[in-house]
């Protein structure tokens, strides 16, 4: 998946962005936000109808009249008291940017839910702005909400808009240009226990905060770590005045101090809620909510989710895709045309064979390099990106985590984990990013080695399945021992791992029809930034392919592999994908591809082939996010457990299709 599918195109601040006036933008996943940014910066952010797109602040400049504003798009949050390392994220740029404007964008459609995060920040006393996105759909569903009364209660500037269609970016621009508020004096009751300990710690608050003492003090008695680091504290209080308190608090309460802060919240927000916020007449269920409901039930839920992979990935992606497309541009365009015309070329007019050797020829950078990147790959992750992008622009992916939960719970996980296991189908490195927004180290730690291990590409899988797409039964041998990989490892790692059940949580945003112009500017941006990315790194294997074969390096090592090829059953010749996947694991599925196409594989060998090198070492690019997300040792003991691993279970299966005697 490409960097614009979990991170926006975003600009590093300069100098001159120091002077700017400052909008942070926060909210709950899911709500818009990174459509609003597109909408006020004119940056591209790739927008999705799940939570988790946004992990990373996206930065980008907009006009407002004749003044230019510096806009940051933060990952999600649901409180001023983070749980993920996400939410940590975002409340940390509140804390320390001092920000001239905070939109809270929120889904007007959940006011109830959502306006608890209103009140923390403006009792914060930050410069709040609260947008009511997605209006169009609440006028669709008849619901009523009074703004102007809502912007009294609330003492803030409230706008609806529609990020998608354009609907109020007018009057919120408007708003922005005149917004001069610098908090207000709206404090909410917590009752006698806490307000007396809060009496007693703000005082010892940080003055450096942009939230007030009161808000981070509220932060503190609530256990913050990041707030009681900062604010030094203990180390202010002399005289044990702040751990008296402490102790005295949780005596005088029947409920942790969390709970009763977000109850209060609560309760706050749904009295508000309540003299804005109309329902229309109940007119019965709709059939999206019929649908949506079939989705997350395990007995309708399996058939749609099987039904989505058989016309999705194995028809489109892997006959379609890597069928005909490639087909086309494999044979029809590279194999008439340009291979025979560059090697007629470097024949005729360049006498050196090294020379020609690099450029064509068997190995060279555009008979094999550039041939892989554009016949191969390029139509493969392509119409992966289209079903992709339809899948995720309806909002079926949240409900595939409520599907797929209490299997995921049993490997150490939970559903949340669907959105970086299917964002890995696309790309495994960007995959391993969103896995910051999974709740604990434990967690993401073992997605991150089930997404090196198991994952396959969009490119990586589609090549595997046109591969098989003409041998049914290896495709379901391949699937059923992936399949198994994945969740025995799963299962034995969340065992061998101290940590509690992973709680779940997610925003299941409305089901809807797909829009044409969201799917297309999706796939192109992502296709455009994985395409930038594979190029050259294909070249840059064509090039050391070359160094290895002109120093007889390549020969050794594909000689040294050729011993572990007959080893899994393979021809020597897999050897020399095998090394390709060194580089890029869909660069040695090319390879294999080519072997398929030439004749070299069984239906065995081609299921062999297929598990050992989906379980194959993480590519070149994984491996680096891997060691920035998780640290060196930790990503060094993921690529040395996997190369073994994956050549013993290929083996594994190799043994087994032998001794039973079956020819798939």
């Amino acid at each position: 998946m490409g960097q614009n599918s979990v991170c926006a195109c975003h600009t590093s601040a300069t100098s001159e962005d120091f002077w700017l006036k400052k909008i942070v933008m926060v909210g709950n996943p899911n709500v818009g936000k990174s459509a609003l940014f597109n909408r006020l910066t004119g940056t591209y952010v790739v927008v999705s109808n799940y939570p988790g797109t946004t992990v990373a602040v996206s930065r980008g400049k907009c006009k407002i009249g004749d003044e230019e504003f510096a806009v940051e798009d933060t990952p999600g949050m649901y409180s001023l008291l983070p749980i993920t390392g996400e939410e940590r994220v975002t409340r940390d740029i509140l804390l320390f940017s001092k920000a001239d404007a905070v939109l809270h964008v929120i889904d007007a459609k959940n006011l109830k839910r959502m306006l608890s995060l209103t009140l923390q920040l403006i009792e914060a006393e930050l410069p709040v702005v609260l947008v009511l996105n997605m209006i169009d759909e609440v006028n669709r569903l008849g619901i009523q909400i009074d703004s102007s009364r809502l912007e009294q209660q609330l003492g803030i500037p409230v706008v609806a808009t529609s990020a998608l269609s354009g609907m109020g970016i007018d009057e919120l621009k408007e708003k922005l240009a005149a917004c001069n508020h610098h908090g207000n004096n709206h404090k909410i009751d917590y009752g006698a226990p806490i307000e007396e300990a809060l009496s007693v710690i703000a005082p010892l608050m940080s003055v450096q905060c942009a939230l007030c003492r009161r808000s981070q003090a509220l932060l503190f008695i609530q256990g913050d770590p990041g707030i009681r680091e900062m604010s030094r504290a203990p180390e202010k209080d002399s005289n044990g005045v702040l751990n008296a308190t402490l102790s005295e608090l949780q005596e005088r309460l029947d409920e942790p101090v969390s709970y009763t802060v977000s109850m209060t919240l609560h309760q706050s927000a749904t009295r508000i809620y309540e003299t804005v916020f109309s329902h229309p007449p109940y007119k019965g269920r709709s059939f999206s909510k019929c649908l949506s409901e079939w989705t997350m039930n395990p007995i309708t839920g399996v058939p749609i989710l099987l039904f989505v992979l058989y016309f999705g990935l194995y028809k489109f992606v892997g006959e379609f895709g890597a069928g005909t497309v490639v087909d086309f541009l494999e044979t029809d365009v590279f194999g008439v045309y340009i291979n025979p015309w560059v090697n007629a070329f470097l024949t005729r007019y360049i006498p050196w064979q090294p020379i020609q050797e690099l450029i064509g020829l068997k190995y060279g950078v555009i008979t094999l390099g550039i041939r892989y990147a554009i016949a191969i790959i390029l139509p493969i992750v392509g119409t992966f990106f289209i079903a992709f992008s339809i899948i995720e622009d309806s909002g079926y992916l949240p409900r595939l985590a409520m599907l797929v939960d209490r299997v995921f719970k049993k490997i150490g996980l939970n559903g949340r984990a669907v959105i970086p296991m299917t964002l890995g189908l696309g790309c495994d490195t960007m995959a391993t990013m969103v896995t910051r927004t999974l709740e604990t180290k434990r967690e993401r730690i073992i997605a991150t080695l089930l997404l090196a291990l198991a994952i396959p590409c969009s490119a990586q899988l589609g090549v595997i399945l046109g591969m098989l797409s003409q041998e049914p039964a290896a495709m379901g041998v391949w699937a059923g021992f992936i399949l198994t990989v994945f969740l025995l490892i799963g299962f034995l790692t969340a065992k061998i791992m101290p940590g509690e059940r992973p709680n779940f949580y997610m925003e299941v945003p409305p089901l809807r029809l797909p829009r044409p112009a969201a799917v297309f500017m999706k796939t192109y941006t992502r296709m455009q930034w994985y395409f930038t990315e594979i190029l050259p790194l294909f070249i840059l294997a064509s090039l050391l392919i070359w160094l290895g074969r002109i120093t007889r390096t390549f020969d050794i090592i594909v000689s040294g592999l050729s011993y572990v090829m007959s080893w899994i059953g393979l021809p020597s010749e897999a050897a020399v994908a095998f090394l390709f996947g060194f580089f890029r694991r869909d660069y040695g599925a090319a390879g294999l591809y080519d072997l398929q196409r030439a004749g070299a594989l069984t239906g065995n060998q081609l299921a062999v082939a297929a598990i050992t090198l989906t379980l194959f070492v993480p590519c070149i690019a994984q491996f680096m996010i891997m060691k920035k997300e998780r640290g060196l040792k930790t990503a060094c003991a993921i690529g040395l457990f996997i190369f073994p691993f994956a050549f013993l279970v290929g083996g594994l299966v190799n043994v087994l299709l032998e001794l039973s005697g079956v020819q798939l």
